[in-house]
C-alpha cells in the first residue's frame, strides 16, 4: 500500500443543485462502482459528495468527479456508459477525463450525435482528418464502417468532397451470389446493407435517394472500380480483408485529385477461398512507413456494441492463440 494511503482522509466535491445532481441521482450505480474500483467510500449529501479513503485515492476521485460535474454543468450531454468509459481510462492512464470523453463528429438531420466513444475511435477520426489514405483494422463492433461513413457525410456537408463512393468485395460467406434471386443490383444489395444502414442513420431517406440518383452517393461492388480515376471524392472500401492482392492494388490506384480513401477490415474474418492471400494483410507490409498513409488498429476495448461482444472477441482470441501454440508444438516436435 502507498504510504500516502495508510490514513483515511475526507474530501468534498461540490455538486450544486443543477444538471450534475440530476445526473448522479438517476445514476447512483456510478458512485457504487467508483467505491469498488478505488476502495473508498462516497457519501452523496445532495449538494456535495463526501469522499473517504486514502489520500491519493481521494485526491484522484475528487479530481475525476469534479471534471464530470464541470462538464455536465457546462452543457455536455453524457450517458452513463460514456462517463463509465472515461473514468476507466482516466483512472488507468495519466489523461484528463475530458480527453477520454467522446467527441461529437456529426449531428444528423434528426438531431442524433455521432461520437467517437473510445480513445481508439478518437485516434481513428483524427487519422481520417489528417491523412488522405487510412487503413483501419479491428474486430466487429468497433465502429470502423460507421465512423468512416459519418466522416464521408461530414466531408460532403462541408464541401471537402463532392461525392461519396462506397464499395466492398462481393465475397460469399457461405451463400453463392448466383443462387440469390433478382438482377445484379438485387444480388449484391445484401452485401451493402451495413453501408445503407449507416447512411440511413445519418440522413433522411428522401435526401439519400436524391443523392443516389444524382450520383453524388455511389454504392457499387469493388469490380466496378476498375479503370476509373476517382477525383473529388470520399471513398470507402469496406470489408477489405476479402480483397485479393490484385484487387487491393487496383482499388488503391483509383485515387484521384482532392480525394480521400478509408479502407476498413477485420483480418480475423477472411472469407476468401483457401489458398488466396488477403490484400489487406499484404498491404500492411507494402505500404508501411509511406507519408500520407496511416494504419489504425482497434481492439476489443473499442467495441461499442453489447458488452458481451468484448467477451466473445477475447474468448476467440484466447482460443485461436491456444490453437496456434498447438500447431507450433506439432511442427517443432521431434
Amino acid at each position: 500500500m502507498n504510504s500516502k494511503d495508510r490514513f483515511q482522509v475526507r474530501g468534498k466535491v461540490s455538486i450544486g443543485d443543477g444538471k450534475a445532481r440530476d445526473f448522479l441521482s438517476s445514476n447512483e450505480v456510478l458512485l457504487s462502482e467508483l467505491e469498488g474500483e478505488f476502495g473508498i467510500k462516497i457519501v452523496n449529501r445532495g449538494n456535495e459528495l463526501q469522499v473517504i479513503g486514502g489520500k491519493v485515492k481521494v485526491g484522484k476521485v475528487k479530481r475525476l468527479m469534479g471534471e464530470v460535474i464541470t462538464l455536465i454543468e457546462g452543457g455536455q450531454a453524457l450517458s452513463l456508459s460514456e462517463v463509465r468509459y472515461a473514468l476507466k481510462i482516466a483512472k488507468s492512464e495519466e489523461v484528463s477525463l475530458s480527453s477520454a470523453l467522446p467527441d461529437v463528429l456529426l449531428v444528423t438531420t434528426r438531431g442524433k450525435q455521432i461520437k467517437a466513444k473510445t480513445l481508439g475511435q478518437k485516434g481513428y477520426i483524427e487519422a481520417m482528418k489528417e491523412h488522405d489514405m487510412v487503413f483501419v483494422i479491428g474486430p466487429a463492433g468497433t465502429g470502423k464502417t460507421y465512423l468512416a461513413v459519418a466522416m464521408a457525410v461530414l466531408s460532403l456537408q462541408e464541401k471537402q468532397a463532392h461525392r461519396i463512393i462506397l464499395t466492398r468485395p462481393a465475397v460469399e460467406a457461405g451463400e453463392k451470389l448466383g443462387y440469390l434471386p433478382g438482377d445484379l443490383q438485387e444480388k449484391v444489395s445484401p452485401y451493402f446493407r451495413p453501408l445503407y444502414d449507416a447512411l440511413f442513420d445519418m440522413m433522411d431517406a428522401e435526401k439519400f435517394q436524391k443523392l443516389l440518383e444524382r450520383g453524388i452517393i455511389e454504392i457499387a461492388p469493388l469490380a466496378f472500380m476498375r479503370g476509373r480515376t476517382l477525383n473529388d471524392a470520399f471513398i470507402i472500401l469496406d470489408e477489405a480483408q476479402n480483397t485479393t492482392s490484385e484487387q487491393m492494388k487496383m482499388f488503391l490506384t483509383r485515387l484521384g485529385f482532392s480525394s480521400r480513401v478509408v479502407v476498413t477490415g477485420d483480418v480475423t474474418q477472411i472469407d476468401l477461398p483457401q489458398g488466396r492471400y488477403s490484400g489487406l494483410n499484404e498491404v500492411r507490409t507494402i505500404l508501411s512507413g509511406i507519408k500520407g498513409i496511416k494504419f489504425v488498429y482497434l481492439n476489443d476495448q473499442d467495441v461499442v456494441r453489447h458488452e458481451l461482444v468484448q467477451e466473445v472477441i477475447k474468448a476467440y482470441e484466447r482460443y485461436e492463440a491456444r490453437g496456434q501454440k498447438a500447431k507450433e508444438s506439432i511442427v517443432h516436435s521431434p
